[in-house]
């Protein structure tokens, strides 16, 4: 009987083992992907990024698509701008959190993720990707809001019309990555990868995990 509690006992300090080693790290791969503090309604960074650059591409698209009227392309350039950094203009659709902000932190934590002492590889092979992805995400946001702020100073209206295109254009490689070297592929790297490649890989690593 004691032999046999003895094997119990040991069989379920192996089954917790797992998820107590990596108790830092895996806190840190959830404050990206399912809750941070002072996002929206408490979601995970990387979402947050997402939903705010989706928002931002809706409105990069409204913005050309009245090409002669200065008022219009303003009035969405700068919904595009709340949507990026919520700081720069007075208001907007945006969540209020802003698209620098989230991609900014999800770099940070999944860095603060492969830096614990209980990281697997697996964690540190893909925190790698999902970096490069999300500093390229930070980035290409620093230009739009240099484009956007030319917009709002532009008084011709062909003018503001082509660097809200190139606005749109950025958001298009922020949320799905770009081909940048025209491979017919995009990686993770930098200069490719987006929004998307860094969902893939938060994925690949969770799945690694276990969770």
């Amino acid at each position: 009987m004691r032999i046999f509690l003895s094997l119990l006992g040991a069989a379920a300090m192996a089954l917790a083992a797992p998820a107590a080693q990596a108790q830092e790290a895996h806190a840190h791969i959830g404050h990206v992907m399912t809750g941070w503090g002072d996002t929206p309604d408490g979601g995970g960074l990387l979402p947050t990024a997402v939903a705010e650059a989706k928002i931002a591409r809706q409105h990069a698209a409204y913005a050309i698509s009245q090409p002669e009227d200065l008022e219009s392309i303003r009035l969405h350039t700068g919904h595009v701008m709340h949507a990026v950094d919520p700081g720069s203009v007075a208001g907007g659709p945006g969540l209020g959190y802003g698209l620098i902000n989230a991609a900014s932190g999800a770099a940070a934590h999944i860095g603060y993720a492969a830096g614990a002492g209980d990281a697997s590889d697996n964690i540190k092979t893909h925190a790698e990707h999902v970096t490069a992805s999300t500093r390229n995400v930070v980035t290409w946001s620093g230009e739009i809001m240099r484009l956007g702020e030319q917009v709002m100073t532009n008084d011709n209206p062909k003018h503001a019309n082509i660097m809200a295109g190139r606005i749109g254009n950025l958001l298009a490689c922020i949320v799905d990555g770009c081909d940048a070297d025209s491979d017919g592929s995009i990686s993770w790297g930098p200069g490719e990868g987006g929004l998307a490649q860094a969902e893939a890989h938060m994925g690949y690593m969770m799945q690694g995990e276990g969770l």
